[in-house]
């Protein structure tokens, strides 16, 4: 996953390269009608790129945070990346008007325009939005506060070193004069900038006044006032609407279809043969796939044609996929020791193997589907020497040239307007949607089109969460510790390339290869020309379960307690000094949060009748996440998680309501992961619709209960880390419930419902 996230965000960049800034440091813009400041900061990749998807240190780029301050003291303050929920638009305001001195009241946080050659990476993903804009977004705020005190000074004839600031002020203490950042924000703009934002003095932690507290999501008004903030909601003069049926089974090719009927349908404009643009297994990235598109005046019009569509498929080029085969493939696979490419290999793993009985155990996991709440779609708007679109996309940049490309335009005749996401949990890293519009626009030139997918489209043609196995072979010492471990993965690849398909793979530093003197990780791989993609906490989303599930295994086998157990193993590593590059795994931190959940879950506590605790640690995109599930399960099977106990350290929290909201997001959604599934026979998806693929509802939310360990290392994201335990936690509660070690995904498998 971490390759092919930095592949998905080199290309803009690249791009954008020759444009971007060649120096590290500020840009003053341009101020606009009525005067004021307008404050940007240019920068090179930031220190502290993440291990987890961050691109490749050789790459420049120049994230652009904006502070527009105008007279009558509103100061709007600009979000570059794109909001999916995740609370990114509120987190980077409150990190810029910490900084800036600003008072939250008189604060305007909006979407910045799309443009790499100044912002650089655009995207939201890999819970990367904190740790890569953390270091910028502070000197952005810091450099805007310190040409307002230097217009002050200048205007006072005082030393800039005796004034403060506050609450959008600026304050002279000797002379109790004060001015506020409005009537100083024209005499700013025309101040030199910063030449250097490291020398700038950011504040230190303990002087926060905003980071930290807790703060309402800045769109939340609009939100649950309906306002249009949605590319679903975008609607312009003479739009149309369109819709594009594909294959079910990906790849397939039209052969025929009944075009002419379709087309003297009530509110029908148009219909058409799609030839596609791309192959099934890289459609996601570059283009379009087969079928028939539908034009009209309206989405009932166009849905309702739908209906009447008849088309024969030509599935010669169409994907064979079969769930069915992988699994009884992948059951012959599991019984080699070594797959067919070493991972990595520690000791003398088979000697340890053959001197002593270990603790086996085998582990399947289904494919799934991402199932957010808002249908892919996208308004497209061709006009013959440009295009302009409304989308809903996590990587818009990376649109812009698929587009071009679509359209035969230049890439700088795109233009992107970055709408608010209804969920994209990674999917909408992909931009097939966005080509979807584009090439249906270019057939209806000067008329905005407004495409929409069904659910049934959504999840017949989503990048999904790829499926797997997991082989383990584990063998305890006299004294009931971990000895040595041998994993054997047995995941999928592209039938041509031989890449292997996203999240389908295994790092060599995965844990616990570094605290075993006897190790050995492996892999063998299945060819797959379904699409898969990046889904929330990718390739941890999934080792997580096996790999925490198995270390429960490995405590019960040893008669030991499940908390201590895992601190024994982290404890080998305690106290060591942090490896140089990236942040990664800190045993020391890990150990802070299980303790810390056990305390507040009340670990080894007498419980409620009936009740019983099930605890898993994971380290996922520079989070550190202990969590403990208290369940109880019923005659019938049936699970009810009461409580989620959540211990997070993820450094200084921003916005403390965010980072809940995140946590209770993550718990929720990896509950419901666990009784769903995609299937896949003949290529073709089997569950398209939630009657088939329930998502959870609210009523059946447990409390979650979430505590942060307020370390000083630099901030990381939170969108994702908290989901990998969740799964592993709650299993190994079942297990202590009633005896039963669930070893397959959806645990319906094994005759276990979620209540």
């Amino acid at each position: 996953m971490i390759a092919e996230f930095e592949r998905l965000l080199a290309q803009p960049v690249e791009a954008a390269a020759a444009q971007s800034l060649s120096r590290r440091g500020f840009m003053k813009l341009s101020g606009g009608v009525g005067g004021g400041l307008v404050l940007a900061l240019a920068v090179g990749l930031p220190d502290q790129a993440s291990a987890q998807g961050a691109p490749p240190p050789q790459v420049p780029f120049a994230p652009g945070a904006y502070v527009r301050i105008s007279p009558d003291g509103k100061i709007t303050l600009y979000s570059k990346n794109p909001e999916i929920g995740q609370g990114i638009k509120t987190a980077f305001g409150v990190i810029l008007a910490e900084e800036l001195d600003a008072a939250w009241a008189d604060v305007t946080v909006e979407q910045s325009e799309i443009n790499a050659a100044v912002y650089g990476a655009q995207f939201a993903g890999g819970s990367l939005s904190i740790p890569m804009n953390w270091d910028n977004l502070r000197q952005a705020g810091a450099g805007a506060r310190a040409m307002l005190v230097s217009a002050a000074a200048k205007q006072w004839g005082v030393a800039e070193s005796e004034l403060t600031t506050a609450d959008s002020t600026v304050i002279h203490a000797a002379s109790g004069r004060k001015a506020s950042y409005g009537s100083l924000a024209t005499a700013a703009a025309a101040l030199p900038v910063p030449a250097d934002p490291k020398a700038l003095k950011l504040k230190d932690r303990k002087d926060y006044k905003l980071i930290g507290k807790r703060f309402t999501g800045v769109d939340n008004l609009d939100l649950v006032t309906g306002k249009p903030l949605f590319a679903i909601d975008v609607n312009l003069p003479g739009m149309l609407y369109a819709s594009l049926v594909k294959c079910p089974s990906v790849g397939g090719k039209v052969a025929s279809a009944n075009i002419d009927q379709i087309k003297k349908l009530p509110g029908i404009t148009d219909a058409f043969i799609v030839e596609g643009t791309a192959k099934p297994a890289n459609v996601m990235l570059t283009g379009v796939l087969p079928g028939v598109a539908i034009v009209g005046k309206s989405t009932w019009a166009v849905f309702s044609a739908r209906k009447q569509l008849k088309v024969t498929w030509d599935h010669s080029t169409a994907s064979k996929d079969s769930w069915t085969d992988y699994v009884a493939k992948a059951k012959e696979l599991s019984v080699k020791p070594v797959g067919d490419k070493v991972v990595r290999t520690v000791g003398d793993i088979d000697k340890v193997l053959a001197s002593a009985k270990p603790v086996e155990a085998y582990y399947q996991f289904a494919f799934v589907s991402h199932a957010q709440l808002e249908p892919q779609n996208t308004v497209a708007w061709f006009k013959g020497d440009s295009i302009e679109l409304w989308a809903p996309t996590q990587l818009p940049a990376n649109s812009l040239p698929l587009v071009a490309g679509i359209v035969g335009l230049k890439a700088d005749k795109v233009t992107l307007h970055q709408m608010r996401v209804g969920g994209g949990f990674g999917r909408r890293l992909l931009n097939d949607f966005v080509a979807d519009a584009a090439y249906v626009a270019k057939q209806v030139p000067n008329t905005p089109i407004k495409l929409m997918w069904t659910r049934e489209d959504d999840m017949e043609h989503d990048a999904y969460r790829v499926g797997g196995f997991m082989s383990y072979k584990g063998v305890l010492d006299e004294q009931g510790k971990l000895a040595a471990l041998n994993a054997h993965m047995i995941g999928f690849e592209d039938p041509v390339s031989k890449a292997p398909t996203t999240a389908s793979d295994f790092g060599a530093n995965e844990f616990p290869a570094n605290y075993l003197t006897d190790y050995r990780a492996s892999m063998s791989r299945l060819p797959l020309s379904m699409p898969c993609g990046p889904w929330r906490a990718p390739g941890t989303n999934t080792m997580s379960w096996v790999q925490q599930s198995f270390f429960h295994e490995l405590a019960v086998a040893a008669k030991r307690d499940h908390v201590e157990f895992l601190l024994e193993v982290f404890g080998r590593k305690a106290g060591a000094a942090p490896q140089a590059g990236p942040p990664g795994l800190n045993p020391d931190r890990a150990i802070g949060v299980i303790k810390l959940a056990a305390e507040k879950a009340g670990w080894g506590k007498p419980l409620p009748k009936g009740r019983h605790l099930g605890m898993a640690f994971f380290f996922s995109h520079q989070g550190h996440i202990a969590e403990i599930a208290e369940v109880s399960v019923d005659a019938k099977k049936k699970v009810t998680v009461h409580k989620m106990t959540v211990a997070c350290d993820i450094g200084p929290v921003i916005n403390l309501s965010g980072a809940e909201n995140q946590v209770q997001g993550c718990i929720v959604d990896a509950m419901s992961t666990l009784a769903l599934e995609i299937t896949m026979e003949n290529g073709a998806a089997q569950q398209v619709n939630y009657d088939k693929y329930p998502a959870r509802r609210m009523p059946n939310s447990p409390q979650v209960d979430v505590h942060f360990v307020q370390s000083n290392y630099n901030p990381s994201g939170l969108g994702e880390p908290a989901f990998p335990p969740a799964a592993p936690a709650i299993c190994n509660a079942i297990f202590a419930a009633t005896g039963t070690r669930i070893r397959t995904l959806p645990i319906t498998k094994a005759g276990f419902s979620v209540a």
